[in-house]
């Protein structure tokens, strides 16, 4: 196993062509990395099905194999990882620091070993996004962390112990890292204003499934029992909803017809269906299949009040904020003025200085709303991807747009998005990946 190199693509689009087909989702990201991480946990085998070939995703499967765990796949998309022959506790710089998961090891590293050492974790670049809950909750579990200017290191020297924790912001990551602690701490430990998005869903099932004890799952109070050891699991992760999301907007904005196979509507209905029927998307359910109809003529939907319109994000069940970059091009395709407002990073908006080249009509307002007004005819420009979602957000605006685009730094994109350029290209989108 080894990571792509390092070379330089782009993708060359011409856009304007809607895409039509079948698309199966990958599986997600988000909880490919907490559910890899658990893997530390196990004192046996654990097999992860359906786990996206995307970048983040095999640099954790290599920062597992220099800490020693075996990781090998058995199968297109299935790792085996023995996680019982890790030996090293101090984290690679130079891997750990590509990925902002990278700290997801604190706590299985913590519960198996009392010690982890951690440089200060990678990732997208679009606010501050500190780790003080994480510390705080390890802290609370019996955890001494010193923090450097470069390297968090924890110690454990007389072991986790169950405790009630109130998490002062509801932190995915900060849930998942408490969680893997708590399922070998000594004693029961409450997480309270605990995140419930689905991916922790998951990564609590796996926890379970490997012999721990969470109660609690898709709340936002977690009740972990801890237990002396955790064994060995085999489990599929599920289809990932920010993709589902983002070729639900492809569809809509290039007028195509989509059937998305496999993608468990319900995760959907509750996050996207309201913020995206406000710029006039639409889809139906059949079976376990999501239907995008072709030449859905997007208008954004009065305020009752007459206010302007507005989509938000927020935690689990709100509108993921993964997807305000992608709602922000699709604003730009449908009839009328809304603002987005992203809460939760201050940074996330800044590239729409992008699609403003392309033509787009918005106003940013602060670094945390934009007022889009639309529709506007967007054309081909030179772009370069910030990060993952944006990244997207700008593959998608050069699909609807007229004339060739080039996105460089894609890299970015790759990191969230599995084989995107294959599959766009068999949905009838004229897309190439080149060298530069």
């Amino acid at each position: 196993m080894s990571i792509a190199a390092d070379e330089n693509f782009a993708y060359v689009i011409r856009g304007g062509q809607p895409i039509h087909g079948t698309l199966i989702p990958g599986g997600n990201k988000n909880a490919a990395l907490p559910m890899l991480a658990a893997t530390v946990l196990a004192d046996g085998p654990v097999e992860l099905a359906n786990l996206p070939k995307i970048r983040d995703v095999m640099v954790m499967l290599e920062l597992l194999s220099s800490l020693g765990a075996a990781v090998e796949e058995t199968a297109p998309h299935t790792w085996r990882i023995d996680g019982s022959r890790v030996n090293v506790y101090k984290a690679p710089a130079a891997l750990a620091c590509e990925i902002r998961a990278s700290f997801l090891l604190a706590g299985p590293l913590l519960a198996r070993h009392g010690r982890a050492e951690l440089p200060r974790p990678g990732g997208d670049r679009i606010g501050r996004r500190p780790l003080d809950a994480h510390i705080h909750a390890l802290q609370a579990l019996g955890a001494e962390v010193e923090v450097g200017p470069d390297r968090y290191s924890l110690r454990a020297s007389k072991g986790l112990r169950g405790a009630d924790i109130f998490l002062h912001e509801m932190s995915v990551m900060a849930t998942e890292n408490t969680v893997m602690a708590a399922a070998l701490a000594d004693g029961a430990t409450t997480i309270r204003n605990a995140a419930s998005e689905p991916h922790v869903q998951e990564l609590c099932h796996l926890i379970n499934a490997m012999g721990g004890s969470v109660c609690g799952i898709g709340t936002n109070t977690l009740e972990v029992e801890g237990r002396s050891r955790l064994g060995g699991a085999t489990v599929t992760i599920g289809p990932d909803p920010l993709e589902v999301g983002s070729f639900i907007g492809l569809a809509a904005v290039t007028g195509g017809e989509l059937r998305i196979v496999d993608a468990e509507p319900e995760h959907h209905h509750r996050m996207t269906k309201l913020c995206y029927g406000r710029l006039g998307i639409s889809w139906r359910v059949e079976g376990n299949d999501i239907v995008v109809p072709a030449e859905q003529e997007l208008v954004i939907q009065d305020d009752f009040h007459g206010a302007i319109p507005k989509i938000d994000d927020g935690p689990w069940p709100a509108f993921p904020a993964d997807l305000t970059s992608i709602s922000v091009v699709l604003a730009t395709q449908a009839r009328g003025t809304i603002l987005i407002h992203e809460k939760l990073f201050e940074s996330r908006l800044f590239w729409v200085d992008r699609l403003i080249a392309m033509g787009a009509r918005i106003v940013l307002c602060d670094p945390h709303r934009a007022v889009v007004v639309g529709p506007s005819k967007l054309h081909g420009q030179n772009l370069a991807s910030p990060d993952i979602r944006a990244g997207m957000a700008l593959v998608i605006a050069a699909l609807a747009a007229e004339g060739k685009s080039v996105i460089h730094n894609i890299r970015q994109v790759e990191r969230g998005y599995q084989n995107l350029h294959e599959r766009l290209h068999d949905l009838g989108a004229d897309i190439e990946r080149i060298e530069e």
